[in-house]
C-alpha cells in the first residue's frame, strides 16, 4: 500500500482538488487538467455526482490517475473503491477509517496537522501523509519544524495552498506535493471555459517545476 501511494504523490508535484456540482462537467475538467500536466486527480465526495464523476474519468479520461477525497468513515471507503477510486485521501483519521483503508487494499493519504497524529501513523507505517489545512495549521515553518525530529515522513500540504506559495512548500526536503483547487474554479467550469482550466494548470505544473 505505502509503495502505491508514493507512486500516486511522485507522479505530480500538484493534485488539483475537484469540487464536481455537474457530472456534465467530470470529464472535460479531468481532460483540461490532465492535457496541461497534471494527471493526480482528487475528486471531493462533498456533491452527490462525486461517486459517478470519479468512475467516469477513470473509463473515459486517459493517462489520469483519479483518487476520492473527504474520505471520512469506513462506508465513505467502500464507496470510493466500489467506484474505482485509486488512492484515498482524507482530511484527518481515526482508527476505524485506518483499519478499512488497509483492508481495502487501496493506499490513502490520510490528514495530520501536529507531530502526534504524524507519529501515530508511523506507527502504523505511514510514510506519507496529507497535511491539512496547511496555512491554518502553521504552513511551511509547522513542516519545517516537524522535519527536524520527524524527517522521514513526508507530506502532501493542502489548505490554503495557491500558485503564489506552491513554490515555498515543494522547497521543503519533506514535501514531495501540494494539493489545491485554484486551477478549477467553479465559476470556470460553470462557463465550460475548459481551455482557461488547461492554462491555470500547465501555470502550476510550471511553477512547480521552477
Amino acid at each position: 500500500m505505502h509503495t502505491a501511494i508514493e507512486r500516486v504523490v511522485q507522479a505530480a508535484p500538484v493534485v488539483p482538488v475537484m469540487v464536481i456540482e455537474n457530472i456534465e462537467h467530470a470529464v472535460p475538467l479531468a481532460k483540461a487538467l490532465v492535457a496541461g500536466g497534471l494527471p493526480v486527480l482528487e475528486i471531493t465526495l462533498r456533491t452527490e455526482c462525486a461517486l459517478e464523476a470519479i468512475r467516469l474519468i477513470k473509463r473515459e479520461v486517459d493517462g489520469a490517475i483519479v483518487g476520492a477525497g473527504t474520505v471520512n468513515t469506513p462506508a465513505d471507503v467502500d464507496r470510493a473503491v466500489a467506484a474505482g477510486s485509486e488512492f484515498l485521501v482524507s482530511p484527518g483519521s481515526t482508527p476505524d477509517l485506518i483499519d478499512a483503508a488497509i483492508a481495502s487494499g487501496v493506499p490513502i493519504l490520510p490528514g495530520v496537522n501536529s507531530p502526534s497524529e504524524v507519529m501515530a501513523l508511523m506507527a502504523r507505517g505511514f510514510k506519507y501523509l496529507k497535511f491539512f489545512p496547511a496555512e491554518a495549521a502553521g504552513g511551511v515553518p509547522m513542516l519545517k519544524s516537524i522535519g527536524g525530529p520527524l524527517p522521514q515522513v513526508k507530506f502532501c500540504p493542502t489548505g490554503g495552498v495557491s500558485l503564489k506559495n506552491l513554490s515555498s512548500y515543494l522547497s521543503l526536503p519533506n514535501v514531495v506535493c501540494v494539493g489545491g483547487s485554484w486551477m478549477a474554479p467553479v465559476e470556470l467550469m460553470r462557463s465550460g471555459d475548459w481551455s482557461a482550466i488547461e492554462t491555470l494548470a500547465r501555470e502550476a505544473r510550471a511553477a512547480a517545476e521552477q
